[in-house]
């Protein structure tokens, strides 16, 4: 499926262990790393596809991109000079599905993706797979003191609508933080159009 149709029940519980195809391209400024598909977007595959999602809605308020996309319109990311993966591939309906060894095994992964496509910053997209994944206990939300392959780390809230923890002002503010530092470090000042 993928048109902007709502799926089904049934497509809904056809998409467990689905994948979503990454958007990548190499040498991008930012690459989000999401925990892992969910169930609607796996349905449809196209990344944060829920409409409840505030990935989308924060990235436009922020402006790192010129305008409001859709899950739908996930590959026009990369004309903003950013893409999306995910630390494990396998949708399921909630992230607490993901096991320890799972997020584990998707880091070392994620480690290869990232040598290989170079993004200058990958964005961690919730806090407590990044703790997993990284075997933390502590983290703050932002920039970390240690790169990733290369790669400047920053962790970010995840923006799924099931995250109450954080509004879309909220959301917005962060990811304002992020790109004022991503595109402060180079020679443009803000976001490709």
């Amino acid at each position: 499926m993928n048109d902007s149709r709502k799926p089904t029940r049934q497509q809904l519980d056809e998409a467990y262990g689905k994948t979503v195809p990454d958007v990548i391209v190499p040498r991008l400024k930012i690459l989000f790393v999401g925990i892992n598909p969910s169930l609607y977007s796996a349905a449809v595959g196209h990344h944060f596809a829920r409409p409840g999602n505030r990935f989308f809605s924060a990235l436009s308020a922020s402006g790192i991109t010129p305008r409001r996309l859709t899950g739908f319109q996930d590959r026009e990311l990369l004309q903003s000079d950013c893409g999306i993966t995910n630390i494990c591939d396998a949708a399921t309906a909630r992230a607490d599905e993901i096991s320890a060894d799972e997020l584990s095994r998707g880091l070392k992964k994620l480690i290869r993706k990232i040598r290989r496509f170079r993004p200058e910053h990958a964005v961690f997209l919730g806090m407590t797979a990044y703790r997993t994944a990284f075997g933390r206990r502590e983290v703050r939300i932002g920039r970390q003191n240690e790169n990733l392959a290369g790669a400047t780390l920053w962790v970010l809230p995840n923006p799924s609508g099931l995250n109450a923890h954080y509004q879309l002002e909220a959301f917005s503010r962060l990811f304002a933080d992020l790109r004022d530092a991503v595109w402060s470090e180079g020679a443009a000042s803000t976001p490709p159009v």
